[in-house]
């Protein structure tokens, strides 16, 4: 199996840390988000790993990756970025992680192990971390529902109240070439414009009200976070 790291985007929510790198190359715990990434998925038993850069690409040069470029990373998401890798995700099945998470080889290992054609980790306890990065931890909650078979009913949306939310996406994600060929499908029907906007959680949306290709849920207990600011790394640290 490979995996794809999504690195394009700047981060400009960090600040003056990704004035000069990549939001995947802030330290965090002395080393960099992206060690974090590249040790949980060797562990986990993945070689073949891609990288998709945008923002200032000349710093991830000599990490040893396959390298996706897209050059439009200011215009555009996280879904045009992955889309940028489409000749690994039309192969085979790959991990798909955002470059601003940490995570560790079993989360890693429980997605390998699913047999679905699109599946992504979410964590059921979700609501303590929440809570000590936002204070209140609706203030950036995205709603997040299972069917009774633990496949995602629902994802993205503002929720009205913690019972909304049954677990936190963790941007850690699996597609095979049938999931991947469904987002596909629902993106030919979107304007230019809307295909460089959508974000992956819309994505994910869509491909739920569609109906075809059901995503499985994982649940995740162990150790990780996002890092979306530079009070995110004083709560990891």
């Amino acid at each position: 199996m490979k995996a794809i790291i999504l690195a394009a985007g700047r981060g400009s929510r960090m600040k003056s840390l990704t004035d000069e790198r990549p939001k995947c190359m802030v330290p965090l715990r002395g080393k960099t988000l992206l060690a974090w990434q590249l040790e949980a998925l060797r562990g986990a038993g993945i070689e073949e790993i891609a990288i998709v850069t945008g923002y200032k690409r000349e710093l991830l040069a000599d990490q040893g990756l396959v390298e996706f470029h897209n050059p439009r990373w200011a215009q555009t998401n996280m879904v045009a970025s992955l889309a940028c890798a489409q000749a690994w995700l039309e192969e085979g099945p790959c991990i798909v992680s955002y470059s601003d998470i940490f995570y560790s080889p079993s989360a890693v290992q429980s997605l390998m192990a699913s047999q679905a054609a699109l599946a992504v980790t979410y964590d059921p306890n979700w609501l303590a971390l929440w809570t000590e990065r936002f204070g209140d931890p609706l203030l950036d909650a995205e709603t997040f529902r299972l069917t009774s078979a633990g496949t995602l009913a629902e994802i993205g949306n503002k929720p009205l109240s913690v019972d909304d939310v049954q677990g936190q996406y963790m941007g850690l994600l699996r597609f095979t070439p049938q999931g991947w060929a469904e987002v596909v499908r629902l993106r030919a029907g979107l304007t230019a414009e809307q295909c460089d906007k959508v974000h992956m959680t819309n994505t994910l949306g869509q491909v739920i009200e569609a109906g075809r290709v059901p995503i499985q849920a994982v649940a995740y207990a162990g150790e990780w976070g996002e890092v979306d600011s530079c009070e995110d790394l004083a709560v990891y640290q």
